[in-house]
């Protein structure tokens, strides 16, 4: 099917880096479903992506909610499944200024939206993109996938978690001509990147992000990860020996507050 004709699902539109891949994607005659929990920040992301000519559908399904999210996926391949699928959506929590420890609740939702929920979508999805014989699905991960940061375990374990889940899908479904891509990026402009704690070394602005999104999608690349010196960074810290990589983290000003 021709990119013309292709219909793009995006969940986290309305957060910065699903929001940029969006107008990345927006296009003459492109469908776009566009997923968000802002709903002031969804309806500006798609008033952009219309004003580039893209057809343009709001969703507002609550994606930690198990039972809602099967009603819209039930919903969604009943009308016409998406050729591409970036599940972005993502939230942070971390354990506090003082160290006291993260939210039951927090983390719980995190895991929820972070894992739970992609994961969701895939079972529901991947069977039929293999049954149709195309598709295309991408799972936002994170450098912070490497190795567990002492400020933010939640989200580094929900990040390994997606990492790995995608890479075992991509196992399955390539052979079959079924492409799946995780996404590793390091620290994009956001408010949730400005609201974790430690330092933003390299950081990117989000349309910088979405482009090298977008390449790395349209050749079925098997990892994006980026910027490149915080890639090697953090990939090294998974190679090193456990306790050398936690006083590394720690003097690099992401260990726990004491």
């Amino acid at each position: 099917m021709s990119a013309a004709n292709r219909l793009i699902l995006i969940t986290g539109a309305s957060g910065a880096i699903g929001g940029a891949l969006a107008r990345a994607y927006a296009a003459r005659d492109t469908q776009l479903l566009l997923q968000g929990r802002d709903r002031q920040a969804l309806m500006a992301t798609v008033s952009d992506c219309e004003a580039q000519g893209a057809k343009v559908t709001p969703v507002y399904a609550e994606l930690t909610d198990s039972c809602a999210l099967d009603a819209w996926l039930d919903e969604l391949v009943g009308d016409r499944l998406p050729d591409l699928a970036i599940l972005a959506a993502g939230m942070n929590t971390d354990i506090g200024t003082r160290g006291e420890g993260e939210s039951q609740e927090k983390s719980t939702r995190l895991l929820a939206l972070n894992l739970q929920a992609p994961m969701q979508m895939a079972t529901v999805l991947a069977p039929r993109m293999l049954a149709r014989g195309s598709g295309q699905l991408v799972f936002l991960s994170s450098l912070a996938a490497w190795f567990g940061l002492p400020v933010t375990p939640s989200y580094c374990a929900s990040k390994a978690g997606i990492k790995a889940y995608g890479e075992a899908l991509r196992g399955w479904l390539s052979p079959h001509g079924i492409g799946v891509t995780v996404v590793m990026p390091g620290y994009v402009s956001s408010a949730m990147a400005a609201a974790m704690p430690g330092p933003k070394p390299f950081e990117w602005p989000p349309q910088r992000a979405a482009r090298a999104i977008r390449r790395g999608i349209e050749r079925n690349r098997a990892r994006v990860s980026f910027p490149f010196p915080l890639s090697l960074g953090s990939w090294s810290l998974s190679l090193l020996p456990a306790g050398l990589s936690q006083r590394l983290v720690r003097w690099l000003g992401y260990g726990a507050p004491r």
